[in-house]
């Protein structure tokens, strides 16, 4: 199996006024292609500093990280800015969308910064993304005109757009109420059943029961990295939820 992600040895410090924090102790593992990750860990593990790491936002104070292949350690800020767009596709607790823009504009924006494509590619790549979400039908819908839910999606086909390496998502659910949060987890299934490598990074030890594989922070370290043996369906959830009347 292809290796996505190896991770060997990170620490990563930070100075606070005197003192020096140790935000990861030696985080060690590997993500295979088409694994679908969940990383848990509460306030304070060092989930947020891996997640930094592992989407080339920061750089790790001791340790070498590879994407796909690709080491990360030597890179400068411009060197990860290229690869972080050509490698990953991000999708964040807040949706990240820019306001007053159309869905097919976000989708659009990570090809902006890739010059091998033309502008009918950018537009005929951002439909077929939306179109994979469910949103063929908004594409010119502004954000203000959509839920919650439907700009999740929005930020999910613009995190697949550039056909990453990996999705990593942050919180991905952690603003949706419980139906609309399912209805992402069964998003997130379609992909990973499509053979994409993704790493979800919550704090929700009920998602765990939806990936494949669950790696456990405390303290800056791995604590726990087990392989999910009963994959729950997230459709078959959904499906059981009461229906709400307005």
């Amino acid at each position: 199996m292809r290796e996505i992600i190896k991770l060997d040895g990170i620490k990563r410090d930070f100075i606070v006024g005197d003192e020096i924090v140790h935000a990861l102790r030696g985080v060690s593992f590997t993500v295979g292609e088409g694994e679908f990750v969940t990383i848990m860990g509460k306030s304070g593990s060092g989930k947020s500093t891996l997640l930094n790491i592992l989407g080339c936002l920061d750089t790790a104070s001791q340790g070498d990280y590879f994407l796909d292949g690709v080491s990360v350690r030597d890179m400068d800020k411009n060197q990860r800015a290229i690869l972080r767009n050509r490698k990953i596709g991000f999708v964040f607790q807040n949706y990240n969308l820019l306001p007053k823009t159309t869905a097919i504009e976000n989708v659009e924006l990570p090809l902006m910064y890739n010059n091998k494509y033309t502008r009918d590619q950018r537009y005929a790549r951002s439909v077929e993304a939306l179109k994979a979400v469910g949103l063929g039908d908004r594409l010119e819908h502004k954000s203000n005109q959509m839920s919650g839910g439907q700009m999740q999606r929005v930020a999910i086909a613009r995190a697949l757009v550039n056909d990453p390496a990996m999705i990593l998502a942050d919180e991905a659910t952690g603003n949706l109420d419980t139906r609309t949060s399912f209805e992402i987890l069964v998003l997130f299934q379609k992909l990973h059943a499509e053979g994409r490598t993704i790493i979800f990074v919550t704090h929700n030890p009920d998602l765990e029961k939806y990936s494949t594989r669950t790696i456990t922070l405390r303290d800056g370290k791995v604590i726990s990295d087990e392989s999910n043996k009963n994959v729950l369906d997230a459709a078959d959830a959904l499906s059981r939820l009461p229906v709400e009347n307005d």
